[in-house]
């Protein structure tokens, strides 16, 4: 079995009463996956799709998030979560395109993605799903721009310290909260570019992404060094290449403790911090955006005490 499946088996099928973190978030991304984007169907009871959520049974390297606005359908408060920052005034669109719910269905092949897919969804019912996004595994982790994605990544107890937190109470110890962008690359302005302002919009050279001494402070590596930020905004990302027949790009996704990082991360990247734009926006933009609070698990299922009613 691929090693990010086990990691995804083992987060739904914690024994007794032990409470854990989704751990497909801490496994690498696997081979194949699909992103689906859901929203509570109309004339369904919140309370009836909640109970759905609840007792929805694990699938492999699973990841489950709950949108902001249905979280606050049940009068819950979630620190950390907020809706996907839109940056006013910015000298490039972030866009949000919110929904109620998101899952990561992952797979060995397109065929099990499928029929996985398939099942979720006949449990939901009280859901539709109103995107989709099929992403793959490119290379040894490459973006389709050929440069490696998520180098400076933490790994080992780091990582599940920036993904998760520490202690902070029943039904959120061991929750995180998810960004998820679809950027669209314009691979053929990239193969416009010499090899030298490809390697100078990232800040690496592309084959042994090695980090370049000279590379301008538009650079994507130098937009987002996540040790030069006050506080420090690291987060862990598990984003994938994907296409279909809108285009190719990444989905970009990022795990922290709470929505601070990431926001920090953009606001830097769009030019609000010094008005020096990220290299990235010369042949990639991203056209959706949400964010999403993935819960811990117990028994098996998702926790959601701190969203359900009765607590």
């Amino acid at each position: 079995m691929h090693p990010g499946l086990q990691a995804g088996v083992l987060s739904f099928l914690t024994s007794g009463s032990t409470m854990a973190s989704q751990a497909a978030i801490l496994a690498a991304p696997p081979p194949h996956a699909s992103f689906l984007f859901l929203n509570q169907r109309e004339g369904t009871e919140p309370a009836a799709a909640l109970a759905q959520l609840q007792s929805m049974p694990g699938s492999p390297g699973l990841i489950s998030g709950l949108g902001p606005a249905w979280v606050a359908r049940f009068g819950a408060d979630i620190p950390g979560l907020r809706p996907m920052p839109t940056f006013d005034g910015a000298a490039v669109a972030t866009p949000a395109t919110p929904a109620d719910l998101m899952l990561r269905v992952a797979g060995a092949d397109p065929g099990e993605v499928l029929h996985r897919e398939r099942a979720l969804l006949a449990w939901l019912a009280a859901f539709e799903v109103v995107d989709r996004v099929l992403g793959f595994v490119h290379g040894e982790s490459r973006d389709l721009s050929g440069y490696e994605d998520g180098t400076e990544n933490p790994t080992g107890d780091r990582a599940r310290q920036v993904a998760f937190g520490g202690e902070r109470g029943p039904g959120l110890t061991g929750s995180a909260v998810v960004a998820v962008q679809r950027w669209v690359h314009d691979l053929g302005a990239l193969d416009a570019m010499t090899k030298a302002e490809q390697d100078h919009t990232i800040g690496r050279e592309r084959v042994s992404n090695e980090e370049l001494d000279d590379a301008p402070e538009s650079a994507h590596v130098k937009r987002t060094a996540q040790e030069d930020f006050e506080p420090e905004a690291f987060v862990l990302r598990r984003s994938m290449p994907w296409r279909d027949s809108r285009g190719a790009g990444l989905v970009f996704v990022s795990f922290s403790e709470t929505l601070d990082p990431f926001a920090a991360q953009l606001r830097r990247m769009v030019g609000l911090d010094d008005g020096i734009v990220d290299g990235l926006y010369r042949f990639t933009r991203p056209v959706t955006g949400a964010t999403f609070w993935c819960p811990p698990v117990e028994d098996g299922r998702l926790d959601l005490r701190a969203v359900s009613p009765q607590g």
